[in-house]
């Protein structure tokens, strides 16, 4: 009997790949088949988890018949997504069955939703955004590309997250908020007024620490 799974890879080989895969297991229409590495070659071929570790340069031999996403915590992960349109891979999207999407939620390619996270009406994702656990997206949410918003994070609605922006855990943004691209917003802090690109915001309420942020 041919397998009906969706042969995924996943992009990356430290713990968060890991967790992917983890969950992964719990998502009907899909098996992981194996992982890839684009900066220690000294990785491959694995394995890891019992899975062979694939050299991105390989990626190309995959690509009518796999899928993959990209698993790494860092918002600069864009360079591996990079990596895998040249190779010619779809994306696939992830949401776990426990996680509630709302009907009207646009969720862009290669976005991973986690267990317990709520995405609310008319909210849109842009590509390879990362939900971890039990984190909260209102209602008429914009959140661009490569966006991390981490476990318990509680975003507001009509909010404005910028692309490459990461949100740390049990961060909480005010309703209506607009934060710029490349922001990094730490654990725990409390967003009350729009933030421009490229700043660090940190406290209760939330201030800007530094500027110039390069991505996370």
């Amino acid at each position: 009997m041919t397998n009906p799974n969706r042969k995924l890879l996943i992009c990356g080989t430290h713990s968060l790949a890991e967790e992917v895969a983890d969950l992964v297991s719990e998502i009907p229409g899909f098996e992981v088949v194996g992982f890839v590495e684009n900066w220690q070659r000294d990785r491959c071929p694995g394995p890891l988890r019992g899975l062979p570790v694939i050299w991105y340069e390989e990626l190309p031999r995959y690509a009518n018949s796999h899928c993959a996403v990209v698993a790494l915590g860092t918002t600069r992960r864009s360079l591996f997504c990079d990596q895998v349109v040249a190779a010619g891979v779809p994306f696939a999207t992830l949401v776990h069955p426990f996680a509630r999407v709302s009907p009207s939620a646009r969720l862009g390619e290669g976005c991973i939703v986690s267990a317990g996270v709520v995405i609310a009406a008319h909210t849109t994702l842009g590509r390879h955004v990362f939900v971890n656990r039990g984190a909260l997206i209102g209602h008429h949410v914009s959140i661009g590309d490569t966006v991390s918003i981490m476990s318990g994070a509680n975003i507001a609605g009509n909010t404005r997250i910028g692309e490459h922006v990461f949100i740390g855990m049990s961060a909480i943004v005010l309703d209506n908020i607009s934060i710029g691209e490349y922001c990094l917003v730490a654990a725990g802090a409390l967003v009350t007024k729009d933030a421009p690109p490229r700043v660090q915001l940190m406290g209760l309420p939330a201030a800007i620490v530094k500027e110039g942020i390069e991505g996370h």
